[in-house]
């Protein structure tokens, strides 16, 4: 082959892999979705997204069997952070542009535009990709705005379900919850009337609030030192590389000038490049040597991250209350007749608004199914949440990366030592400090530990249905984006989910099953539900509801209703997502190619079900 027809060959492949980076969203077959939204059938070499990528030197932790990991895992963490530099972009520009607030009054106000500089400093924490050991690991790694702040890679929502973190593939153990309404939690509290805890952020409710009486803003301060997410040693490094921050004047204009006089160590970044949990830290979590001063005032600068990630989360560019739902309540918009059906299936039927609060009474289905909400709003923004827990009984989900990590990583970590052996007990979990969550503040709470076994948050179903205008639906045929519903993401669609809610009890529809070994002749998430992971408390208001195919179908144009951005523009939704669309099959099937057979699991582990106060009845 000559030199000038080599050279010709080589240009042309070029174009065509340019072409291919800059080709727009498009769309995928669900059937061929594999290779390039994240299917795991299709792959040719399952060893090969086990490569080092751009970000993170050295060995992969791979210890997932084939098909775990998606096989277009590395190239979507890599489209997820252009799309984050892309909105960092915009918020140094709005920084930029920010007419500086004046310092007056007493007590001291940041008058003017004292608002906006806090919500600015906190959008930009949120795309700052340095806050990880090895500087690939933002907060919207795993909260996109086109997907409500929630988990932005298909491929990822269809196999792995957690996602991973600064260290190439330690993940955690479950789904990226939204940010969304989730400033207005409020503080974990214990109603003794009631025997119920309301409150908290995370899906266990863990982030209390207790000590800066914001549960929102102390779940900010989890991902940055999770092990398995961002990653830092110790939360002084957060620190540390703030004060190096492209935006650190905003952060000292919001907070004081003298907020970075700290006397960091020499060896700070080597420490700060070291993801936590290495064995060569001996297991500190302070291993950044500062003096009581400098440590205080560390810590204060890590309270004021959080702050101001509480302050861009409660902020219109993220809880915007700009849905037809919103315009609805204002007369400003007229439900569709299937919306309209669905919305009184919501609070009557179906029962939704028994947990989903939605501003109104609920009629008390299913003993009086065709009951009627009469009552005038008593609110004009619900939140469609009562800031509870509930065991809703979902099935163990073989496909959670937790189960696989339990051997010791490249740098002698090991994030689930149990493997299979791990039950997720939610909040009872936390509760007992156990492992995965974090340490109880309260001790007059552990005892209420057997009664919450199981049970996770009650999620806002607001935006649970928000997707990039390109892929306007969560629902098959589509187009759709793949998303992944409730804590474990079993789940795959809204028809699913509300499926599920109306069925799971069903007569010949509960298995003593574990997920992948439904019996011939049904249809796993139709006809099929297998077993609860955890069978205590389970909330039994909803079940077996009696809806109707269509019926389901009507609430699910409801929960439609309720995606910000029709009232006005939601910041960062339509324009930033450049990754692809899914087409074909069903709802009701969606994402069922990728089941899985749970192996034969062993006894839950000692270090969860054995921990007093033990749970009302064993947890096999």
């Amino acid at each position: 082959m000559n030199r000038r027809r080599l050279t010709t060959i080589s240009i042309v492949v070029l174009c065509g892999i340019a072409l291919c980076i800059s080709l727009p969203a498009g769309k995928v077959s669900a059937q061929n979705a594999v290779a390039q939204s994240g299917s795991d059938q299709n792959i040719s070499n399952p060893e090969d997204q086990n490569q080092p990528d751009a970000h993170t030197k050295g060995a992969i932790y791979n210890p997932y069997p084939p098909g775990i990991l998606p096989p277009d895992l590395n190239p979507e963490v890599e489209r997820v952070l252009r799309e984050i530099r892309v909105v960092e972009k915009r918020a140094l520009a709005r920084w930029r542009a920010l007419t500086p607030p004046t310092l007056t009054g007493q007590p001291p106000i940041l008058k003017g535009t004292g608002t906006e500089a806090i919500e600015t400093l906190g959008e930009l924490m949120q795309y700052d990709h340095n806050i990880s050991p090895n500087r690939n690991v933002a907060c919207a790694s795993c909260h996109m705005p086109y997907v409500a702040f929630s988990g932005p890679i298909p491929s990822v929502n269809l196999t792995m379900i957690a996602y991973p973190g600064t260290v190439h593939f330690r993940a955690g153990k479950r789904t990226a919850q939204r940010y969304t309404y989730s400033p207005f939690f409020p503080v974990l509290q214990f109603n003794e009337e009631q025997g119920l805890f309301f409150g908290g952020n995370f899906w266990d409710s863990r982030a209390t609030g207790y000590l800066l009486r914001s549960p929102d803003a102390h779940q900010a301060q989890g991902p940055p030192v999770d092990t398995q997410e961002m990653g830092f040693p110790d939360t002084a490094c957060i620190t540390f590389r703030l004060s190096q921050a492209k935006y650190r004047p905003l952060f000292e204009e919001v907070f004081g000038k003298g907020s970075f006089d700290i006397n960091f160590p020499a060896d700070t970044e080597q420490i700060c490049h070291t993801p936590g949990g290495a064995a060569k830290l001996g297991g500190s979590t302070t291993p950044v040597r500062l003096s009581p001063a400098d440590r205080t005032r560390s810590n204060q600068v890590y309270d004021h991250w959080a702050q101001s990630l509480d302050g861009y989360e409660q902020s219109v560019q993220v809880s915007a209350f700009s849905s037809k739902f919103d315009a609805f309540l204002k007369d400003k918009y007229t439900l569709t007749a299937d919306e309209k059906a669905g919305y009184d299936l919501f609070r009557g039927k179906g029962n939704c608004n028994s947990c989903h609060l939605d501003g109104r009474s609920t009629a008390p289905a299913p003993t009086a199914p065709t009951s009627e909400d009469t009552g005038v709003a008593a609110s004009t923004n619900p939140l469609f949440t009562c800031f509870g827990s509930a065991n809703e009984g979902l099935p163990l989900n073989p496909r959670d990366a937790i189960y696989y990590q339990n051997t010791p990583d490249q740098f002698g970590f090991t994030a689930n030592p149990d493997g299979f052996a791990f039950r997720d007990l939610g909040l009872g979990t936390f509760l007992r400090s156990g492992p995965g969550s974090w340490p109880n503040p309260n001790a007059s709470w552990i005892p209420q530990a057997p009664t919450v076994d199981g049970q996770m948050q009650v999620s806002s179903a607001r935006n649970v249905a928000m997707t990039p205008a390109q892929c306007p639906t969560t629902e098959a045929p589509g187009p759709y984006f793949q998303k992944e519903f409730f804590h474990n993401g079993y789940i795959k669609s809204l028809k699913q989910l509300v499926h599920f809610y109306n069925t799971r009890d069903k007569k010949g529809y509960a298995y003593p099953v574990t997920s992948g070994h439904c019996p011939p002749g049904t249809t796993e998430r139709v006809d099929c539900w297998p077993e609860p992971e955890v069978r205590n408390n389970l909330d039994m208001t909803t079940g077996d509801l009696g809806l109707t195919d269509k019926e389901e179908d009507q609430i699910v144009a409801f929960l439609q209703t309720l995606t910000d951005g029709y009232t006005r523009p939601y910041p960062n939704k339509d324009d930033v997502y450049t990754g692809r669309c899914m087409v074909g099959g069903t709802a009701a099937t969606q994402g069922n190619a990728f089941l899985i057979p749970t192996p034969p699991l062993p006894p839950c582990a000692s270090d969860i079900c054995d921990v007093p106060p033990l749970p009302t009845m064993p947890i096999p």
